[in-house]
């Protein structure tokens, strides 16, 4: 077996930065699952594994002291893996039943989520503003869990992208977004209404200040997901939603069978 040298050591924890990631066209997850996971879909550049582990051919070994020089977490778990980026398709000829756009979603820990149930709602594109969080973050690409081997994430200048998808079929390509003057989506999203759909997008924004105005104003149908506060007179209850367990309450009133 191999020993990892100092400067692959540095090249790793170099990835921890955005423009290193760029740069060399590679990114890091850790985790045998998760590595193993992303496998199926990215080429693997160097496993590495701890010297306290049971090695896998063609590993390079690490000692605990230098897997924990590399690693991004609390408690690292003993194996890394190197990827390389994938080249993702056209943003434009994607054309699935369901779509999500996500705008200005900045926190690496609700995308990485977001990917996560995307994955589990057989949502398998995500189009994102270009100020979201970078879904090669290591910390995006451990709360995925291995998802990001079956969902796409594309970074496009999204108010353009929903007028280009828009305008091939307006009246069968809806693009839904979540916003507190919305109405109730279990009241817009009925049977009648989704089935002549051939594909929609649903809209999910920015932690503190929800979907931009450039974005906003390309909403056909605005939804809310309804509060049902304790106390009906005071109607108290928390001002919103996590964006990533607004996400997949959104995607399974979509999916829901009717």
């Amino acid at each position: 077996m191999e020993k990892i040298s100092k400067a692959q050591i540095k090249m790793v924890r170099s990835l921890q930065q955005k423009k290193f990631r760029d740069e060399l066209g590679l990114f890091v997850a850790e985790g045998d699952k998760c590595v193993e996971e992303l496998r199926k879909a990215f080429e693997l550049v160097y496993r590495i594994q701890s010297t306290e582990h049971s090695t896998q051919t063609g590993s390079l070994l690490a000692t605990p002291t230098e897997i924990e020089q590399m690693s991004s977490l609390r408690t690292p778990q003993g194996v890394i893996g190197v990827f390389k980026k994938c080249h993702q398709p056209s943003a434009v000829s994607i054309q699935n039943d369901l779509m999500l756009a996500l705008d200005g979603v900045q926190d690496p820990g609700n995308l990485g989520t977001i990917i996560r149930t995307c994955d589990w709602f057989g949502v398998h594109d995500i189009f994102c503003s270009l100020d979201t969080a970078d879904c090669y973050n290591p910390k995006v690409v451990q709360a995925t869990m291995g998802a990001l081997a079956r969902v796409r994430v594309h970074y496009v200048d999204l108010p353009e992208w929903l007028k280009t998808y828009r305008a091939q079929r307006p009246e069968q390509r809806p693009i839904y977004g979540t916003l507190l003057e919305g109405k109730n989506m279990y009241e817009v999203l009925k049977p009648s209404e989704v089935s002549r759909q051939t594909s929609a997008v649903i809209v999910m924004g920015n932690e503190g200040n929800g979907i931009s105005q450039a974005v906003r104003q390309l909403i056909t149908h605005p939804i809310l997901i309804p509060s049902y506060p304790k106390n009906e007179e005071t109607s108290e209850v928390i001002e919103s939603l996590n964006v990533s367990i607004a996400t997949a309450i959104v995607l399974a009133e979509f999916r829901r069978p009717r």
